[in-house]
Formats: C-alpha cells, sequence, structure tokens
C-alpha cells in the first residue's frame, strides 16, 4: 500500500514530462518554420485558386494597422456582416415581442404589434429619431440576409398552416367558396381600375401607362395579407372553426388569383411578354395537379412507416419533408406566383394519417412564429416611409383611397358570400376578415414601384391604405359579433 503514491507521482511525472516534450518540440518547430518562411522571397504571382475575401482582407488590414485602439478594434467586429445581422435579429424580436405585448393588452392580435414594430423600426421613426443609429444597424448593404431571412420564415410558417388546414369540410361546398374568393377579388379590383382613372393624372410618374398603373392599383385594392390572416385566426381562436377554414381558403383562392394577375402586369410593363406570362399560368395549373395527383400519394407511401409507428418523425423523414417544402417553395418562386405559395400547398399535401401532420406542427410553428416571421414583418416595415404626404389634399385623397378599398373589398365578399347563402353576421366576418392586407400587400407595391408604375406619393398612400384596413379587422369583427348579440335579445 506504501508503494501507491510513489507509483501515482510517477505516472504523473512521466506525463507531465511527456506533455512538456511535445509543447517544447512542436513549439520549436513552428517557430523554425516562421523564422524560416521570413527569410523567403516574396511569391510573385496569387495562386489563381485562392480567393481572399473581402471581410477577411478587411479584418487583416486592422490587424496590421500600426497602433490599432481597442475601440477601433471593437467597433469594427460590431459592423462585420454577422455582427450587424445578430444585433437586427436581437433588435427586431426585443421589439416585436414588446408591441406584441403591448397589443395584446390592447385586445389586439399580437400580429398587428409586430406590423408596428417593423415600421417603428424603419425611417418613419427610428431613422427619423437617431439616423445615425439606424443607418449602423439597418445599413442598406447589410439587409440582403435580413430579406433572405424573412421570406424563409413566411414560407415555413405558410407550411404549417398548410398542414392545419382541413379541406375535408369544405370538399361538399367547394365551388361556393370559389365564387367567395374570385368576387374578392374581382369586385374591389373592378374598384380600384375606376379609381384609376382619377388618380392617373397626378399621382402616376411620368413616362407610365395607364393601363399597369390601373392593374396596380387594382391589386392593391384586392389583394389579403394572407400571413396576416392566419395570424389573426389564430390569436382569436378561430383558426379551426369554420369561418377560419372558409376565410383561409377563400384567402388563398383570392391572393393566388391576385399573383397571377401581377404576373401580367409585370409582362404589360415589360419585364416579359404576354406570352411568357400566359405559359407561367398553364405552370401553375400544372403544377397543383402535380402536387395533388402525384406528390401527395407518393409521399404517403414513402411515409407510410413513420406515419403508423413513428412516435417522433426521425432525421430522414424530416429531411424528406423539408425537401418537398423547398422544392415547392422553388417551383413557384420560379413560375412567379412567390415561394410562399409552394410551401402552403406542401402543407395541404403532407400526410395527415397517425398525427403526423401535428408532430410536424410542434416543430416548425412556433420557431417560425416567433423567430422568422417577426422578420418579415419587420423587414417590410424597414422598406415603408410614413410622412411623403405633405398636403391636405393629399390627406383626403389617401382618406378616399382607404373608403374605396374597405367598400369594394369587404363589401364585395359579404355580398358573394350572402348570395351563396352564409348568415348576414357570417358574411360580414368574412368580408371584414378578407379586407385584412397588411404587409403582404407591400410586395406588391414594392414591385410596382421598382418597375416604375407607382409613384412615391401613390406607394406611401396604398401603405396606409394596407396598414389601417388591417388595423380595422379586429374592432369590425368585434362589432358584428356585438351586432349579433343585440339583435338575439
Amino acid at each position: 500500500m506504501s508503494n501507491q503514491p510513489d507509483v501515482g507521482f510517477s505516472a504523473f511525472r512521466e506525463t507531465a514530462w511527456l506533455y512538456v516534450a511535445v509543447v517544447t518540440i512542436v513549439g520549436a518547430g513552428i517557430l523554425f518554420s516562421l523564422y524560416a518562411g521570413a527569410h523567403l522571397a516574396p511569391p510573385t504571382t496569387a495562386s489563381r485558386h485562392i480567393a481572399v475575401a473581402q471581410e477577411g482582407v478587411h479584418r487583416a488590414d486592422a490587424i496590421r494597422s500600426p497602433s490599432p485602439t481597442i475601440l477601433a478594434a471593437l467597433a469594427h467586429n460590431a459592423s462585420t456582416g454577422l455582427s450587424r445581422l445578430i444585433l437586427q435579429l436581437a433588435i427586431i424580436l426585443s421589439v416585436s415581442s414588446a408591441m406584441g405585448w403591448a397589443f395584446m393588452r390592447l385586445g389586439q392580435p399580437a400580429v398587428l404589434g409586430e406590423m408596428t414594430a417593423g415600421i417603428l423600426l424603419g425611417p418613419s421613426l427610428f431613422g427619423l429619431v437617431a439616423p445615425q443609429a439606424f443607418l449602423f444597424v439597418f445599413a442598406p448593404a447589410s439587409l440582403d440576409a435580413l430579406r433572405l431571412f424573412s421570406q424563409i420564415g413566411v414560407c415555413i410558417f405558410m407550411f404549417a398552416v398548410g398542414m392545419e388546414l382541413d379541406l375535408s369540410q369544405l370538399r361538399d361546398s367547394a365551388h361556393r367558396f370559389l365564387v367567395i374568393g374570385h368576387s374578392s377579388i374581382l369586385i374591389p379590383y373592378l374598384f380600384g381600375v375606376v379609381l384609376a382613372l382619377f388618380l392617373y393624372s397626378n399621382y402616376a410618374p411620368s413616362g407610365a401607362s395607364f393601363t399597369p398603373f390601373a392593374l396596380v392599383v387594382g391589386i392593391s385594392m384586392s389583394v389579403t395579407a394572407f400571413p396576416v390572416l392566419v395570424r389573426i385566426l389564430q390569436d382569436r381562436k378561430l383558426f379551426r372553426s369554420k369561418l377560419g377554414q372558409i376565410a383561409t381558403l377563400c384567402a388563398a383562392i383570392a391572393d393566388v388569383t391576385a399573383w397571377c394577375i401581377l404576373a401580367f402586369v409585370v409582362a404589360i410593363a415589360g419585364a416579359a411578354n404576354v406570352k411568357a406570362a400566359t405559359f407561367s399560368l398553364l405552370l401553375v395549373g400544372v403544377y397543383v395537379a402535380a402536387m395533388i395527383f402525384i406528390v401527395k400519394p407518393l409521399l404517403r407511401r414513402l411515409l407510410g412507416q413513420s406515419l403508423l409507428h413513428e412516435s417522433e418523425p426521425t432525421k430522414g423523414v424530416l429531411a424528406l419533408v423539408f425537401g418537398t417544402v423547398l422544392l415547392s417553395a422553388l417551383s413557384t418562386e420560379i413560375i412567379g406566383i412567390h415561394a410562399l405559395f409552394g410551401a402552403f400547398l406542401a402543407g395541404i399535401v403532407m400526410p395527415s394519417g397517425g398525427g403526423f401532420r401535428k408532430k410536424l406542427v410542434l416543430r416548425v410553428e412556433h420557431f417560425s412564429s416567433v423567430l422568422l416571421l417577426p422578420l418579415f414583418f419587420a423587414f417590410i416595415g424597414l422598406r415603408t416611409q410614413i410622412g411623403l404626404l405633405n398636403s391636405p389634399w393629399d390627406w383626403l385623397i389617401c382618406l378616399v383611397i382607404i373608403a374605396v378599398a374597405t367598400v369594394g373589398k369587404l363589401g364585395g365578399t359579404s355580398l358573394a358570400s350572402r348570395m351563396m347563402k352564409m348568415s348576414w353576421r357570417e358574411s360580414l366576418k368574412l368580408g371584414a376578415l378578407m379586407n385584412t392586407r397588411g404587409l403582404m400587400e407591400l410586395i406588391v407595391l414594392n414591385i410596382g414601384y421598382d418597375l416604375g408604375i407607382l409613384s412615391l406619393p401613390i406607394f406611401t398612400m396604398l401603405v396606409l391604405m394596407a396598414i389601417i384596413t388591417t388595423v380595422m379587422t379586429v374592432p369590425l369583427l368585434n362589432l358584428f359579433d356585438d351586432k349579433a348579440v343585440a339583435a338575439t335579445r
């Protein structure tokens, strides 16, 4: 027993000597290599296989500077792409959470708080109050990564929405909802085109022809903010109700139609030819048919064992599912009707046996809703500028636009719903939900502005219309509920 401490000390001593020997030999080798390399002749030409990233060059220059200060080094590190993106994510999520909580305390859906947060973080408030800080946090060159994150977020969210949509209870009356969905597009579209007759001379940009201007104004009147509508339904616990399912399906029908019309607008504006736009619409039909009649049975066959026996989706199953989502989103993006509809349809065709959809929803919905979707609202809000209207006449025209948009969308949807044998109460509530335009419409408006179809004043008016009609949704739903309760007394 007395020899055990000596044995332990001997083992420790051998280990220590080995450690010292390794460090010494390796260290000496590194120092010798550096000494020998310092006396080598400089290279005459750079290797054609090596490309140095610009950010790495900047970092190396900062390290090689004669007397870099600690503050300068920290400022440089804070301005790198990754640091800027992390800072943006932290600010957006913090402000979005705070505004969502505040709006819920006021009886409004949290999604409206997230939308408002995007506006507040943009040039309308943050950029106005602290322009230098705004330019540092949201430098224009740094917004590309944020834009891509936001688009991925809304696609994942719409995939979860598609999985939660139960079409079986609507199958027997699908024709009714097709009529309502298209009526909710066509009637306000007509209102928008007529309104464009009065707006064109004073508010169209120079050089823009009337036809694309009128078509874009019509789309702005008729589009429904699909993700915002779904979030409102979920916050009010209406998504799984019959009204919620009808509203979601009608909004999907209406917005796919609006994106198809937008394809024609882009063609007329000169970005493509009409034949190409028509071909894109044919591709949409082929895509939908392929997803329903080919991809859906194939997924059911490939995932059969997982549906019946797996308590949780395996990594292989998740890889197959998200691969399907990405390919579907890519297909619709290439066709020209936006990637989020491809993700939505991928959710619809997912097998539903064995609670498979519920297992997937639990994995992706909270992640997309809490982390990624606020980025979508924030990014669109960052591109919105309020304060461009500088005369009472401009504000009067803006109020007229809001009134025409509300009457066309809410009134047209309600009238079509009533003709399809829905009660007046349900028809008006459906009209209020379809009148939710939100920030989804800003995508359309940005396309119109980028194409030179919309001027900045009319762009600003339509942005304000989109926000105000979205804010009106919950008060209108409460009003129609109160009217219904009063009528039963």
